[in-house]
This record gives structure tokens, C-alpha cells and sequence, in this order.
């Protein structure tokens, strides 16, 4: 049996734009609490309450509209006007609505990938929000499987490559973030890819391996197929 006969991919981030558009609404997040707060910091304190609350509320863009809400309170002592609140379910709602728009070598790299390997997709967040985003991105057809969790954690992975491949050992992960991506799907057992995006959430920054022979650094999904080569000729 080859080495790698599977290869995982992350949604956001990964295969298309996400954390932009969580940039923007973010922005507009501050900009309508200014006149209401002296507080200095309002993204900071935004982001703050984001993290705080993924125990409660999960991941993706509802979580973060609650988090909004609730982060306008606080700092207004629950004084914000009715209109700013509805101003901010309205940017929630633009982020369930946003359009599609792959990364660069996505399709390309897909379509080559399908050929030689099982894909399947695991990605966190809301169920109806990720399964919508895969629907608009046309890519639905490359996977043979799909897994939308409420985090990505080693045993999650264990479940997972357990129920969709061969074994972990003849997987490979790939996505944007060390924290969710990388680290626990290595400690799953398998190989990892880790490719760069330059709007990671700072909830999802961690070290790289280091002097790990079943972990590699790509530029672009692009390269994937190169980094599995050489996993292969290691071995």
C-alpha cells in the first residue's frame, strides 16, 4: 500500500477566503462603537470575547454576531442604542451571505489530487454556514467525504481517519492553521501540510514542529502533491 492514500483538507482559509471578510466586519464593529465608548481598544476586546465564548457558542459566523452583541453591551453598560445592535446582526448576516472566492491552485490542485488519492474535508464551524460555503465553492465533488466539527482536537482526528481512511498513517492534513489543523492531526498520527494564509485568526496561531519528519510547509495547495512525493521517497 503507498504511504499517503488520503489526503484531508480544511475549508476556511484553505480552499477559500474567510478570515477577510470576519476583517471587515470586525472594522465595522468599531467604527459603530466609537460614539457610544470611550473604551480604546475595541478589537481587541471584540476578539477577546470571541475566544471567550467558542466554549459556548462554537465556531463561525453566528458565534461571532452573539459575540459582537454581547461585547457592545459590556462596554456600554448596556447603553448601545437599538439601531446599533440591529446594525450588527446586519453585518452578521453579510458574513452567512458572503460570496465565494477559491485560493489560487485550489482547483487545479483538487482535480489532481482526486486522481491518485481519497479527499474527504473536515472543517469546523456552523453546519448550515459551512454547507452552504462548499456548495457555492463548486469543489463539493472532489470529496468523498465530508466532517463539519465543533473543533478540530486529536481525537476528533482519530475518529475521523478511523471512520474515511486507511489509518491515520496513510493520511495526510493540510490547512492554514498549526493550532487546528497541524498539531492535533499529528498527534492523530498523521502527516501534515501546513499552508500559510496571511489573515489567520490570531485564536489559531501556535509554534511550528519542529524537527518533525512527517511535517511539511507548503506556499499554496499547489505544492501538496510535491510534499507528499517527498514524504514518500523519506520513507
Amino acid at each position: 500500500m503507498p504511504r499517503i492514500t488520503t489526503v484531508a483538507l480544511d475549508a476556511d482559509d484553505t480552499l477559500w477566503q474567510n478570515e477577510q471578510f470576519f476583517r471587515l466586519s470586525q472594522e465595522r464593529f468599531a467604527a459603530l462603537l466609537r460614539d457610544h465608548t470611550d473604551v480604546p481598544d475595541l478589537n481587541e476586546r471584540l476578539i477577546a470575547s470571541t475566544a471567550h465564548n467558542l466554549r459556548f457558542y462554537g465556531f463561525g459566523a453566528k458565534s461571532f454576531t452573539l459575540s459582537m452583541i454581547e461585547t457592545a453591551l459590556e462596554l456600554t453598560d448596556h447603553k448601545v442604542p437599538g439601531r446599533v445592535i440591529a446594525e450588527l446582526l446586519a453585518s452578521g448576516r453579510e458574513l452567512l451571505d458572503f460570496p465565494l472566492e477559491t485560493l489560487p491552485y485550489v482547483d487545479q490542485a483538487l482535480g489532481e489530487l482526486q486522481q491518485r488519492y481519497r479527499l474527504i474535508l473536515i472543517t469546523k464551524g456552523d453546519l448550515f454556514d459551512q454547507e452552504r460555503k462548499l456548495a457555492a465553492s463548486g469543489l463539493a465533488e472532489y470529496f468523498a467525504a465530508v466532517e463539519v466539527v465543533s473543533d478540530k482536537t486529536e481525537p476528533v482526528y482519530r475518529r475521523i481517519f478511523a471512520r474515511h481512511t486507511e489509518g491515520a498513517e496513510h493520511t495526510i492534513m493540510a490547512g492554514n492553521s498549526l493550532k487546528s489543523d497541524i498539531l492535533p492531526a499529528l498527534a492523530a498520527g498523521s502527516y501534515a501540510a501546513y499552508v500559510p494564509h496571511d489573515l489567520t485568526w490570531s485564536y489559531e496561531h501556535a509554534e511550528e514542529p519542529q524537527g518533525e519528519p512527517r511535517y511539511a510547509r507548503i506556499e499554496h495547495l499547489g505544492q501538496l502533491q510535491a510534499a507528499i512525493d517527498a514524504f514518500e521517497a523519506a520513507e
